[in-house]
């Protein structure tokens, strides 16, 4: 069995910008380990990966499309963490989903960033991400 301890954590600032004028700051860490058990001193970084999230009002939209798609009842939880097939979507579902989110949003979303998208927040951040390009 392989012991480790932390020697070192660092911070550093990164921004993430949704929209002119609008600006959230987040952090990206790195953590170094060292220890008996690994085959040699010089270990890799471990890197956690800090992502944008889209806008609230962008989810709410999304959740909205969702729901009339998959005429989901009032009372079903819908969020950003719920997942298209837990929802009860098949693919053909999740091509209309994705359809009505192109036709509400104005984007257009190629067909291998439409087979990455598995949760309402998936949605949401491909829906931020392209709107930012534009």
């Amino acid at each position: 069995m392989a012991s480790f301890t932390a020697s070192s954590l660092s911070f550093s600032p990164v921004s993430c910008s949704f929209k002119q004028n609008k600006v959230s700051s987040l952090n990206k860490a790195s953590l170094f380990f060292s220890g008996k058990g690994f085959p040699s001193q010089r270990l890799p970084t471990l890197r956690f990966r800090v992502s944008c999230a889209a806008k609230p009002e962008t989810v709410k939209k999304v959740v909205e499309i969702v729901r009339k798609q998959l005429a989901l009842p009032d009372d079903r939880d819908v969020n950003g963490e719920s997942k298209f097939a837990t929802l009860g979507a098949d693919s053909l579902d999740t091509v209309e989903i994705v359809m009505g989110l192109e036709e509400e949003f104005g984007i257009s979303v190629e067909e291998e960033n439409a087979q990455s998208i598995t949760t309402v927040q998936d949605a949401a951040d491909l829906i931020e991400q392209l709107l930012g390009k534009k």
